[in-house]
């Protein structure tokens, strides 16, 4: 079993920036790829930025250039580093991880979820 707890969501204004973590603790070395996701009301849960056990990332087109996904393994912690934010980064953020050899978008394919912390933009 895998437990992932999220947390550094807040309120800030358009161009500022947020530093989320996810602390992950568990059976966390089976996990083969962890991701950041996000969801505003009346959107779906989309995928923000993706990281597998090799460190090789992936980003949204949105916000490519902006925000950076990095995990330290040693202390089972995985970031997400927003900066130039804008209102429309507004939304709950979630940490996801699976341990399925693959590293895609589909949120159905993680297993594991944090609870989420919310991120609030304003212009």
């Amino acid at each position: 079993q895998v437990q992932l707890v999220e947390s550094g969501g807040g309120s800030v204004q358009a161009g500022g920036s947020l530093r989320l973590s996810c602390a992950s603790s568990g059976y966390t070395y089976t996990m083969y790829c962890m991701g950041w996701f996000r969801q505003a009301p009346g959107k779906e849960r989309e995928g923000v930025a993706l990281i597998n056990r090799n460190g090789a990332t992936a980003y949204t087109d949105s916000v490519k250039g902006r925000f950076t996904i990095s995990n330290d393994n040693a202390k089972n912690t995985l970031w997400l580093q927003m900066n130039s934010l804008k209102p429309e980064d507004t939304a709950m953020y979630y940490c996801a991880a699976h341990n399925t050899p693959r590293c895609n978008w589909l949120p159905s394919d993680f297993g594991y979820w944090g609870q989420g912390t919310q991120v609030t933009v304003s212009s």
